[in-house]
């Protein structure tokens, strides 16, 4: 295959091609530079902890419904048979740390 480009052609591709090259050096310098590469890293970490608290928060979310959904009923109304004996075990347990309190001090 013969090359019918001029001298000016090739010399022209030639600059062409530096530039091309020159570009690229710059490009993957600036993609190796310390503060790109911990930036880079710092928008994964950030990334991730977005998702797991995102995760987490959907997490709680569901947990909170469905302990709500043990003591309201759907219509809004709270559920005494449930509720009444949670909150007569609360007093109770409050009850007993208080006397176990005063024990400690006396």
């Amino acid at each position: 295959m013969s090359d019918t480009r001029t001298p000016a052609q090739i010399e022209a591709d030639i600059v062409r091609r530096r530039e091309q090259l020159a570009e690229m050096l710059d490009e993957i310098g600036v993609r190796v530079h310390p503060k790109t590469v911990i930036g880079d890293a710092k928008a994964k970490v950030a990334s991730s902890v977005d998702r797991t608290a995102g995760r987490a928060f959907v997490a709680v979310n569901r947990a909170v419904s469905d302990v709500k959904a043990q003591f309201v009923a759907e219509d809004g109304t709270p559920r005494l048979e449930r509720v009444v004996p949670v909150a007569v075990v609360a007093v109770g347990l409050v009850g007993l740390l208080a006397v176990s309190a005063r024990r400690r001090r006396a």
